[in-house]
C-alpha cells in the first residue's frame, strides 16, 4: 500500500523497456508514491519496448536520450526541469548493455571495440549524466542518485563477462562523484547490487536460468524480485534514507554473504 513517501518529488527514470524491466516497476512505484516523473530511454529501446504503454498509465511523457550522448543527457535534463518548473528530486540510471554477451563472445575471445561499447553504455553514462546534472546544477538538496548493479564487480561469473568490469567501474563513479555531490549540495549518490532478476537483459546471459535457481537457493531469503527491489529503491528515493551515501547496497536475499547452503548441496 502506498504510503506518500515521495509526494511532491519529481525524478527521471532511465531503463524502462517492459513490464519485466525493474526501472519500470520503479516508475509504477514512484507514482504511486506521489512523484512526477519522467521517462527516458535511448531511441532504439523506444522503438522495440512499451515504455509508451507506461507513460499513458502514469500519466507522463518520454524524453529519447542515448545516455552515451551528453547532448542528448543535456537536453533531457532541460526538458525535465522545464515540464517538473524546478530542479529534479532523483534519478535511475537502470542501463546495460554488452555485444559480446550478446553474440556470445567468450571472455578470452572478446572484441574490444564491443568491450568499450559496453563500458560507454552501461557504466560510464552513469558519469556523464551525473556530471551534466552537476554542471547544470540539476539536482534539489538532499535528491538522490542511484544506478543498478551486480555483485559480478566483486566476484567472479564466467559468463558475466565484460559486464562484471563495467559493474565494478558503475561502483567506482557512484563513490567517487558520491563525494562530490555530498560537498556541493548533500546528494547521495548509491548503488544496488540485486539479485539475478528475469529482465529482458538479464534473460540473455548464457545460463541464466540455471545461474537464477543457483543464487536462489544459496540465498536464506530467495532472490529479490524485480519488485522488491523497485521497493528498496523508492526508500532510496525518500527522506528516509538521506544519510545513506557512495555505497554499494545488496539486495540479494543475503547471496552476498552465504559461503555454501545445504540447498545447494542438494540440488
Amino acid at each position: 500500500m502506498a504510503n506518500g513517501i515521495l509526494k511532491g518529488k519529481k525524478g527521471i527514470i532511465f531503463g524502462a523497456l517492459d513490464s519485466n524491466s525493474i526501472a519500470w516497476h520503479v516508475a509504477e512505484m514512484a507514482h504511486a508514491e506521489g512523484a512526477e516523473i519522467i521517462l527516458t530511454n535511448a531511441p532504439i529501446a523506444l522503438r522495440m519496448g512499451a515504455i509508451d504503454e507506461l507513460a499513458t498509465k502514469l500519466n507522463t511523457e518520454v524524453i529519447a536520450a542515448d545516455a552515451t550522448s551528453e547532448e542528448d543527457l543535456s537536453n533531457l535534463l532541460d526538458k525535465s526541469m522545464e515540464k517538473f518548473g524546478g530542479k529534479i528530486d532523483f534519478m535511475l540510471h537502470s542501463i546495460g548493455m554488452s555485444l559480446n554477451v550478446r553474440k556470445k563472445r567468450e571472455y578470452t575471445d572478446i572484441k574490444y571495440d564491443w568491450m568499450q561499447k559496453t563500458f560507454d553504455i552501461s557504466a560510464i553514462s552513469f558519469h556523464k549524466l551525473m556530471q551534466c546534472a552537476y554542471k547544470k546544477d540539476a539536482m534539489t538538496d538532499w535528491g538522490s542518485i542511484l544506478a543498478l548493479t551486480y555483485i559480478a564487480a566483486q566476484r567472479t561469473f564466467p559468463d558475466y563477462n565484460e559486464m562484471a568490469e563495467s559493474k565494478s567501474l558503475l561502483e567506482s563513479f557512484a563513490r567517487s562523484f558520491g563525494y562530490h555531490w555530498a560537498k556541493k549540495n548533500n546528494v547521495r549518490v548509491n548503488t544496488i547490487s540485486q539479485s539475478p532478476t528475469m529482465t529482458t537483459a538479464g534473460t540473455g546471459v548464457k545460463g541464466f536460468q540455471e545461474f537464477f535457481d543457483y543464487s536462489n537457493n544459496m540465498s536464506p531469503l530467495g532472490n529479490a524480485s524485480a519488485e522488491a527491489c523497485a521497493e528498496y529503491c523508492i526508500s532510496l528515493f525518500s527522506d528516509y534514507t538521506r544519510y545513506v551515501t557512495m555505497q554499494n547496497l545488496y539486495h540479494d536475499g543475503g547471496f552476498s554473504n552465504m559461503g555454501m547452503s545445504p540447498d545447494v548441496l542438494n540440488m
